[in-house]
């Protein structure tokens, strides 16, 4: 059974960093395209970035290139979200999603490819 359970999120400052974890069961994760969602209140979910299967090739919105970095540990099978120099629109919570169909690109960030989701996790960031 796939399963993604997220952690990490909480309130910062602006101009502060937060790591996300994303925890893989139920499959071999470089096996699968993993993503990093967000949905603040009001607005659609937005992809924030991917990390394909195989080569582990990545990608970011524009709204985050730069200041937050996705990586996986294939030995703990768990895929991070490393967020840097946040700010208040970046709040919102923040979701895993998997799939073993191979994306890579801006494709990777279409919520309609992934078939597991995690459960979210918070990030507020404010002064």
């Amino acid at each position: 059974q796939v399963q993604l359970v997220e952690s990490g999120g909480g309130l910062v400052q602006p101009g502060y960093s937060l790591r996300l974890s994303c925890a893989a069961s139920g499959f071999t994760l470089d096996d699968y395209a993993i993503a990093w969602f967000r949905q603040a209140p009001g607005k659609e979910r937005e992809g924030v970035s991917c990390i394909s299967s195989s080569d582990g090739s990545t990608y970011y919105a524009d709204s985050v290139k730069g200041r937050f970095t996705i990586s996986r540990d294939n030995v703990k099978n768990t895929v991070y979200l490393q967020m840097n120099s946040l700010k208040p629109e970046d709040t919102a919570v923040y979701y895993c999603a998997a799939d073993p169909t191979f994306v890579s690109g801006r494709v990777g960030l279409s919520a309609s490819i992934y078939d597991y989701w995690g459960q979210g996790t918070q990030v507020t960031v404010s002064s």
